[in-house]
């Protein structure tokens, strides 16, 4: 985590903090954020700053408490008072907005967490965790440093281990937290963690459009059954 807190807003409505998957870098993303600021203030957090500008400098390994740490602080900078936010995270991201809701949840009105790789809660979690970096960082790594260096080369040297070891190890309040997965993704590994995980956590489900690169396959219907299910949250809450 960088001393700066790189963040993005656009749009009107209800705080909604996205938290993007990888290295945090936001990239194809645009259209999916174009589509929620249509109906929420969107606040994108970009926790390792690549995309403003440093990407190519030395990361330290990263933690999930050191995004959900930067993700607060963003939180009580763009935050009225007397509100709370709607969170979105995915992948590498969804890891971080469980964190977050571990650790603050005070000012979270809903957190929707999709396709998080937190795949040790499996029972076989260990050996799912092994193949799963044997297949992403097995077959060679993009720099992670220099003037070559590539988001992904930053994600596979260091977020991917840190942060696919995590475990949820606090039970949110009741009916904070969504475990979301892909329609494509059924019967593979993240399917199966976000369902272990809606067990443990004891929280809702629900199917998006796509797989695991559904914000960036299909922004708009992701954006539409994102939008849905942050306002059935509410409906329940009120």
């Amino acid at each position: 985590m960088t001393d700066t807190l790189h963040h993005d807003v656009t749009g009107h409505g209800p705080v909604l903090l996205l938290q993007p998957g990888g290295s945090g870098h936001p990239m194809g993303l645009g259209p999916l954020t174009e589509r929620l600021a249509e109906h929420f203030t969107v606040v994108t957090y970009d926790p390792l700053g690549l995309a403003h500008g440093r990407l190519g400098q030395p990361v330290p390994e990263q933690r999930p408490a050191d995004w959900s740490e930067g993700a607060r602080r963003v939180l009580e900078a763009v935050l009225p008072a007397g509100e709370s936010a709607y969170v979105f995270g995915t992948s590498s991201g969804a890891v971080a907005v469980l964190d977050l809701l571990a650790r603050y949840p005070g000012r979270l009105a809903h957190v929707v967490a999709h396709e998080p790789p937190c795949v040790t809660v499996l029972p076989d979690g260990e050996a799912r965790r092994a193949e799963l970096i044997e297949q992403l960082d097995g077959p060679g790594r993009p720099p992670a440093e220099g003037g070559s260096a590539t988001p992904f080369g930053v994600f596979l040297a260091r977020v991917l281990r840190p942060f696919s070891a995590y475990v949820p190890a606090v039970t949110p309040p009741p009916g904070r937290l969504t475990l979301a997965y892909g329609t494509d993704s059924r019967g593979q590994l993240l399917h199966r963690t976000a369902e272990a995980l809606a067990e443990r956590l004891d929280s809702a489900r629900v199917a998006f459009p796509g797989g695991h690169l559904g914000t960036v396959d299909h922004p708009v219907e992701f954006a539409d059954v994102l939008t849905e299910t942050l306002r059935s949250s509410a409906r329940t809450s009120a």
